[in-house]
């Protein structure tokens, strides 16, 4: 089907309609992704280099920093250049594309986790058949299948989204391109791409979040009712403890925008919480995780001290 688009750009509002805090915005979400990219590439190369980290849990710690960078880059940079630009315009092709690979990384995300929390109940309430479960064959198997399963479900969205025809106003009131912003312009039905929106995303984001909450009821479980010393058991904990706090800081905002009812939604309380899920928790999830983890933190202080030797040579 032709594309009946008049659109063939669109207007980014950005962060905030008042251009006085504007150039101070620029420098926090500069920093903000800066950090994002250290800390996260950090993790990518410490998993990568350091043979003490080549085990499933590490596996995916590695594929989740590599989305975080990927997450904030796909709406961080045109963000930034908004702040200091009085063109915000992005093309109907560069939205669509944002659109696209926003919910491709974002899905993506939500389901490594869940497949992060089985990985910590196989390891904890399973360990003597833990290195025969989680064999490098099934841990490629799980992290391809919700790479693949995100990749659909957001050509859903982007297909969907670029067959309507927006006849209307091209200014989204969003600072990135997102299905909602998107839909309020369209000027035809959209009943379908909100029942899409509400129905398939809603559930690719409940589910990966049940299936976690359960993973860790389990694991709770199986601690007090199994482990008698109080010491194996704080250790047990924390080691769940940095991938539960991800997990909560990712889904919460997420429930929040796309669970909600369109019609209990404001744009400006979207654009908040977009804030959380998209820019904040990408940059807290290499912190939280070399903070509490001691493995990474050792693995950190040997690639710091091999740059060192290597430098003084």
């Amino acid at each position: 089907m032709v594309n009946q688009t008049s659109v063939t750009e669109f207007i980014l509002l950005g962060v905030t309609d008042i251009q006085e805090p504007q150039p101070f915005l620029f420098i926090v979400f500069l920093t903000i992704y800066f950090v994002n990219v250290a800390g996260n590439g950090a993790i990518l190369t410490v998993v990568i280099s350091d043979p003490k980290l080549h085990l499933p849990m590490y596996f995916f710690l590695g594929n989740l920093a590599c989305l975080d960078i990927c997450y904030s880059t796909v709406t961080l940079p045109k963000m930034l250049e908004n702040l200091i630009s009085t063109n915000k315009a992005i093309s109907y092709l560069g939205c669509i594309s944002q659109l696209h690979f926003f919910h491709f990384l974002g899905t993506t995300e939500s389901l490594l986790l869940a497949v992060m929390a089985f990985d910590r109940f196989v390891a904890i309430c399973m360990p003597l058949r833990y290195s025969v479960i989680m064999n490098p064959q099934l841990c490629t198997l799980m992290a391809l299948t919700a790479w693949t399963i995100a990749f659909l479900h957001a050509l859903l969205h982007s297909v969907m989204t670029s067959r309507l025809n927006f006849c209307a106003s091209n200014r989204i009131h969003h600072f990135f391109c997102d299905v909602k912003p998107l839909l309020e312009l369209a000027c035809e039905n959209t009943e379908l791409n909100l029942w899409l929106l509400n129905t398939v995303t809603g559930t690719i984001a409940s589910v990966p979040f049940f299936l976690t909450l359960l993973s860790y009821f389990y694991i709770i479980t199986y601690l007090f009712l199994k482990t008698h010393s109080c010491s194996m058991l704080r250790k047990a904990l924390s080691t769940c403890a940095s991938h539960f706090t991800v997990v909560i800081l990712f889904f919460a905002p997420v429930v929040i925008t796309y669970i909600r009812p369109a019609s209990g939604s404001s744009m400006d309380q979207d654009r908040i919480v977009a804030i959380m899920y998209s820019v904040v928790t990408p940059v807290l999830n290499p912190l939280i995780y070399t903070l509490r983890n001691k493995e990474v933190k050792g693995a950190l202080n040997r690639l710091i001290k091999r740059k060192l030797c290597l430098q003084e040579t």
